[in-house]
């Protein structure tokens, strides 16, 4: 069976919550000095988020969410190097790539389904490096 919007925001909800969980890890400021590779994200948390990613790939199939495809292998890429920017960036690609859905009428968006998408947003834009006050509302998509 394809996969819907509300399983398709399940699993990038599954990807964000990995996400934090790594970014919740990190100091502010590390030197790269004391750790020159870099903080990488466990190894549990790593199969955590390429189960996720593969779990989408198998079930969107030819549906109109098979685009996000490659924004999710790239995140997960990220995400193994322990590339936070680079793990985060590809999944708001993708919740744009959604609003441009459901403005060309591509998809119906139900009302909870839609706040999802916000909160999604707001909690990757919370994870980024710089997260400020007076950026809010900066890099709002389309």
């Amino acid at each position: 069976m394809p996969v819907d919007l509300s399983q398709a925001l399940d699993i990038i909800g599954n990807l964000i919550a990995s996400l934090k969980q790594y970014a919740s890890k990190l100091p502010a400021r590390v030197p790269l000095a004391s750790v020159p590779g870099g903080i990488k994200p466990t190894p549990e948390s790593i199969e955590s988020y390429e189960n996720a990613v593969s779990r989408f790939r198998s079930q969107s199939g030819s549906s109109v969410y098979k685009k996000f495809h490659d924004p999710l292998i790239e995140s997960l890429e990220a995400f193994e190097a322990g590339k936070l920017l680079g793990s985060v960036q590809p999944l708001l690609a993708v919740l744009d790539h959604l609003d441009v859905m459901k403005r060309d009428k591509l998809i119906a968006v139900s009302p909870p389904d839609e706040k999802r998408v916000v909160e999604y947003r707001t909690a990757l834009h919370k994870i980024l490096p710089g997260n400020k006050p007076e950026l809010e509302g900066a890099g709002r998509g389309m």
